[in-house]
């Protein structure tokens, strides 16, 4: 059976299974039924069996129950349940309709879909922090808080991908949580989850953390930005946007999302990490929106097939596998090759975990990096810029002409055979019926040079074509195919 992936923010349907806990019978279990001397032994039966079972080994269970109970009882003020509605617009009723449904053809149907998720006050002024797909759809937001008073909530800004939003309600004085420090909890530590599973407002649950890192491609269609910590703890439908939080009360994640068959809590939650949302969160209060730092480098792992490519001389890191001409990286000195083993002091062990840590710093951000360069340590420091559209179209797939295109790298010329490639651009897949079909492209081909321009970039080829037709001047593009290579004339 395949593995499903819910965000739980739940419909408030989701209520009936809450109701049918009153069904519950409870039952003496079967083993203690069936052996007369073994319930003697539990609980308050008298006994001999008993007496030396008493007070004995309980401390530590007892100190960590009023660990929990004094968790749930500072966390009660700071935890919100959020009542969602979106209103739908159906279709308008075909002719003949009209007496069936009771109203006039041509009005439209609507109807109101309602929803409930969870959110945590951070700041005592009314903001409130919550995942973005428990508002994103939200034509009404509703607060409610721990002592049943409700209040209107308004979006301040969303960022889906991180699946956080901020939202606002008009209230001061209120009891906000405290941000902890999500990179120094540890697998094996104790969590505790709260939120609204259900519908069923400031349910507790506890757990540990099962695991930290984990990216799973589950945020912004696997393009967002991912650093899950997995724990134990029970979360369910209605629990996102609550709080995760360590002991002491200190707020180390957001709860986002399950792993199940069953739609339910399996044992397996993720919530974002504080190091992750809070940088969201304080670039939406201040901006409305989320800024972030922009390096210019693509990245690779330190693996196997990366030590023996680049002839690496250190087994863990980030490797740098391309530079943007005129961006932060290249203006730093980075190359191709580099590794990057630390940032601020932080050691760096995975692409995903650089590459968060980038986007979480602010444009104008100064970073310092430990490079290791063909065996000897480097230390640079590299001036963000901002991370924007425009900025990132230098990466990745870009379609030109119908052709899809994605620059040269070690990975791309070697799933398409090539060897030595050190710029342009492979075709990866071309539309029936586009100029570039017509113009004979095939996929695998690699356009190296446009205009006598060798291409490291789609939007390179963009603009020496658009250059090109606004001089109303023909292109001539160099075309490789395996050990071939081609000379081909664009008009437009």
């Amino acid at each position: 059976m395949s593995k499903t992936w819910k965000h739980i923010s739940g419909a408030l349907g989701a209520m009936i299974l809450g109701s049918l806990v009153t069904g519950v019978v409870l039952t003496t279990p079967d083993f203690l039924r069936d052996d007369p001397s073994a319930q003697e032994s539990v609980g308050n039966a008298p006994g001999a069996a008993n007496a030396p079972l008493r007070g004995q080994n309980l401390t530590a269970a007892k100190d960590l129950s009023t660990a929990f109970r004094n968790v749930a009882e500072l966390m009660r003020p700071s935890v919100v349940s959020i009542n969602t509605v979106q209103t739908i617009q159906g279709r308008r009723l075909p002719q003949g309709f009209e007496e069936l449904f009771g109203m006039p053809r041509g009005m439209p149907q609507q109807r109101e879909a309602a929803g409930m998720g969870s959110g945590v006050i951070v700041r005592e002024d009314g903001y409130i922090l919550t995942n973005n797909h428990v508002v994103e759809a939200a034509d009404e937001l509703e607060v409610e808080f721990s002592d049943g008073t409700k209040a209107e909530g308004k979006i301040i800004g969303t960022d889906p991908q991180t699946d956080l939003a901020v939202i606002k309600v008009d209230r001061q004085n209120l009891a906000a949580v405290h941000l902890g420090n999500s990179d120094a909890i540890r697998v094996g530590d104790w969590v505790v989850a709260i939120g609204s599973p259900f519908g069923l407002d400031q349910t507790v649950t506890a757990g540990i953390i099962s695991g930290k890192n984990r990216v799973r491609g589950i945020v912004g269609d696997g393009a967002g930005f991912e650093d899950f910590l997995q724990t134990d703890a029970a979360i369910n439908p209605g629990n996102s946007g609550g709080p995760l939080v360590d002991l002491n009360g200190d707020l180390v994640g957001i709860n986002t999302a399950i792993m199940s068959r069953s739609g339910s809590s399996a044992g397996i939650g993720f919530a974002i990490p504080v190091s992750l949302a809070g940088p969201v969160l304080k670039s939406i209060i201040e901006n409305g929106t989320v800024r972030r730092g922009f390096l210019g480098a693509s990245l690779a792992p330190v693996n196997q097939k990366t030590i023996e490519a680049y002839g690496l001389k250190v087994n863990s890191g980030v490797m740098i596998e391309s530079v943007l001409d005129g961006m932060p990286a290249a203006q730093a000195g980075i190359k191709v090759g580099d590794v990057v083993t630390s940032i601020d002091g932080r050691a760096v062990k995975t692409s995903a975990q650089m590459r968060n840590y980038v986007a979480s710093r602010p444009p104008g951000a100064t970073l310092v990096m430990e490079i290791n360069r063909d065996g000897s340590d480097v230390s640079l420091r590299v001036d963000l810029k901002e991370r924007t559209e425009e900025v990132m179209a230098q990466f990745g797939s870009g379609e030109i002409l119908g052709a899809e295109l994605v620059p040269v790298t070690p990975t791309s010329a070697q799933k398409y055979g090539y060897q030595n490639l050190e710029s342009g651009l492979i075709v990866t897949g071309i539309k029936d019926d586009s100029d570039a079909e017509q113009a004979g492209l095939m996929v695998g081909d690699v356009i190296e040079a446009a205009g006598g321009l060798e291409l490291t970039s789609a939007r390179q080829l963009e603009a020496v074509l658009a250059e090109a037709e606004r001089q109303k001047l023909p292109v001539r593009v160099s075309i490789r195919r395996g050990n071939q290579r081609m000379l081909m004339v664009v008009r437009q």
